[in-house]
């Protein structure tokens, strides 16, 4: 490496200097490069902000999922080394060997804690945490991150996946994270454990915040080390700042065309569909507005239920992050997927946007594949965070054991601190 760069310094380093070189590009000059295996991969939101797209060197070497069509958008954007399958299955194959790596990744499916699950007290998909520690333990990593809602982390599984992990010998940290506090222009939260045996997780993440909440003043702290925020963060990036340069879509399927207008397209709305898009046509407004204006274009359900579901076609805002973006996003019934101005869903590549995928990015499969791929991926501008801090503790245990030395804390192994945004809408 260049002997001026920041890693080559006998002191630790944090994510913060990760995060500024990489913005620098100085991780793609400087030739340093781990494994990654990621597990429940989906379309690769996880692995993406682990890669040069984001600035990172990360490489990817192993990944697996069950849905045939995630893995083959997996393989068009990675390389051909994502294994269709049950997890559980392919670990009980003795032919199968899984590649050594530095660390696993990934999202065991989260609908066994989802409060959208009514049936998520007997839920056996709870338990896939259990084959991601096996890979941890075959691959031989040293380090995983694991994704899921922020329901895990108030849960019995939790616990036992704390436990596991350090009879392992893990420490770990945990956080839920709101992706708009990371340049995401969406207001999604999930919850991280990371896991290292060399060092402790905490002395890096959760990493700093590099946006704000513009409506919200930012606690400036006392001492530089208890920042909540990077030095300079920047507002939150909004629905405009991301779609608002997409032309009006066009047809209503996948077109042989280049991004961004490739899945830029609509629906064929029903007569009623568009009045009901039309009753509510300022940004903010949801089903109570299109039942105070037009109560004969609102479903019995909806009159039933007075409370809640208050995002149930709801209208975006231009100059606001989006809210959750679901698998189903071209469906205004399911939640605040109205364009802000136009009477219509949002679009694909709009959704995609709002999760952060560049439009270099290509998905395969139909459109309700594609549609579930964007909105079950993890934010990969979100993943590049997180990968800052992982670059920050392998590049230190890297530096210390090039001096002979082995990186370790005094810190025993725990929990990590459980911090939470302290968000206010």
């Amino acid at each position: 490496m260049n002997p001026a760069s920041p890693f080559t310094r006998s002191s630790l380093i944090d994510a913060e200097t990760i995060h500024a070189a990489r913005l620098d590009g100085e991780l793609l000059r400087s030739g340093k490069s781990w494994r990654v295996i990621d597990l429940f991969a989906g379309a690769g939101g996880l692995t993406l902000g682990f890669t040069e797209a984001f600035g990172h060197t990360f490489q990817s070497v192993w990944a697996n999922d069950f849905n045939s069509y995630a893995v083959n958008t997996y393989n068009e954007n990675f390389g051909n080394h994502c294994t269709l399958g049950d997890i559980v299955s392919i670990l009980e194959d003795p032919a199968v060997t899984i590649p050594d790596a530095d660390i696993v990744i990934g999202g065991p499916p989260c609908q066994g804690f989802s409060l959208l699950n009514k049936n998520r007290e007997n839920d056996p998909r709870k338990q896939l945490w259990r084959p991601f520690l096996e890979v941890v333990k075959r691959s031989g990593a040293e380090m995983f991150v694991m994704e899921n809602v922020p329901q895990l982390l108030d849960s019995l599984e939790y616990e036992e996946i704390i436990e596991a992990a350090s009879a392992d010998g893990f420490m770990t940290a945990s956080a839920i994270l709101c992706a708009a506090d990371y340049g995401v222009a969406q207001r999604r939260f999930r919850a991280f454990i990371i896991g290292s045996k060399f060092s402790d997780p905490a002395t890096v993440f959760p990493p700093k915040r590099t946006h704000y909440n513009p409506n919200n003043a930012i606690n400036r702290p006392l001492f530089k080390s208890d920042a909540v925020y990077v030095d300079h963060p920047q507002r939150w990036v909004s629905v405009r700042d991301v779609i608002g340069d997409l032309q009006p879509p066009e047809g209503t399927e996948i077109r042989d065309e280049p991004p961004p207008y490739d899945i830029h397209f609509g629906r064929n709305p029903t007569a009623k569909s568009i009045a009901r898009y039309k009753a509510v046509p300022d940004e903010g407004m949801n089903r109570f507005d299109l039942q105070r204006r037009a109560p004969e274009l609102t479903p019995d359900c909806w009159i039933r239920k007075t409370s809640g579901g208050t995002d149930l076609f709801g209208r975006l805002w231009w100059d606001r992050p989006a809210f959750t973006i679901r698998t189903e996003f071209y469906k205004p019934e399911k939640g605040r997927y109205l364009h802000p101005s136009q009477h219509r869903p949002i679009t694909h590549r709009e959704a995609a946007r709002i999760q952060s995928f560049p439009d270099s990015f290509r998905f395969t499969g139909t459109k309700i594949e594609i549609a579930r791929q964007i909105g079950n991926a993890v934010p990969p501008l979100l993943t590049s965070r997180i990968a800052d801090c992982a670059y920050a503790l392998l590049i230190n245990r890297d530096n210390q054991l090039h001096d002979g030395q082995i990186y370790t804390t005094e810190t025993q192994r725990h929990h990590g601190a459980r911090q939470e945004p302290q968000y206010q809408p």
